[in-house]
């Protein structure tokens, strides 16, 4: 229990500066009508949302590939999952996403931003910004996508690639407590996939033309503030 725990310590503590990123600013935008944010901040405000969801990417595919080794490998469990190894796999996730949303930030403060200067969104995304600037944009939205796509359906195919042995497992498993059990492990994991994903494709996926702005930002709300509580650590059974 002792990497499960761990991996979901990691996932609270991104939860709540993910959310805390996002909410504080978009209540004083919707209760106090404070719409202006400084360039600064904006950056800043997109860095860490940048990476904080990027990370939470890479943590969703060490809990997927823990939750593998329990139900497919259970005797070889502690072995091959083990307390060190499970620190440096979520270390990992947190360095390499926090300096590869570094490189687009780096690359996005150099932008010239123009008029009007209004972003038609509640928190300050990739898209909106990009679109203010005066600049020739295509190296960076380039790069970003590049490094989107890395940390975004990398995981997603490991997560189902994980899936799918363990549902090849599970169903394996004499129908009773012991595939009962496998399912409720992995219940709480696999909704908070579902609706982190589903959301993500819905709004960086599903091409502008086919989605209006009002659907983009409400796919970003899901994601943004009502998936966080969905986290296993607060419906994780034990």
């Amino acid at each position: 229990h002792q990497p499960m725990y761990h991996l979901l310590v990691n996932l609270s503590f991104l939860e709540i500066w993910y959310t805390t990123n996002i909410v504080p600013k978009m209540l004083l935008i919707i209760l106090a009508e404070q719409k202006t944010i400084s360039v600064a901040g904006c950056l800043a405000q997109f860095y860490f949302f940048g990476s904080l969801a990027a990370t939470e990417c890479l943590l969703l595919a060490v809990m997927s590939y823990d939750r593998y080794l329990a139900i497919c490998q259970p005797l070889h469990y502690p072995f091959l999952m083990t307390g060190p190894l499970c620190i440096r796999l979520a270390a990992s996730s947190w360095l390499c996403c926090f300096l590869l949303t570094a490189i687009t930030m780096v690359l996005l403060s150099r932008q010239t931003f123009c008029g009007p200067n209004e972003i038609d969104h509640f928190f300050c995304d990739f898209t909106p910004l990009v679109h203010l600037s005066c600049m020739d944009t295509s190296l960076t939205e380039t790069i970003a996508y590049a490094t989107s796509s890395a940390v975004t359906l990398v995981p997603f195919l490991l997560i189902t690639a994980s899936y799918s042995c363990i549902l090849a497992a599970i169903l394996r498993i004499p129908p009773g407590t012991g595939r009962q059990k496998a399912f409720s492990t992995c219940s709480s994991h696999l909704t908070m996939v579902t609706m982190f994903y589903g959301t993500l494709i819905a709004t960086y996926l599903v091409p502008s033309a086919n989605s209006s702005q009002l659907l983009r930002k409400g796919s970003s709300l899901l994601y943004t503030i009502l998936t966080p509580m969905f986290n296993p650590s607060s419906i994780e059974s034990k």
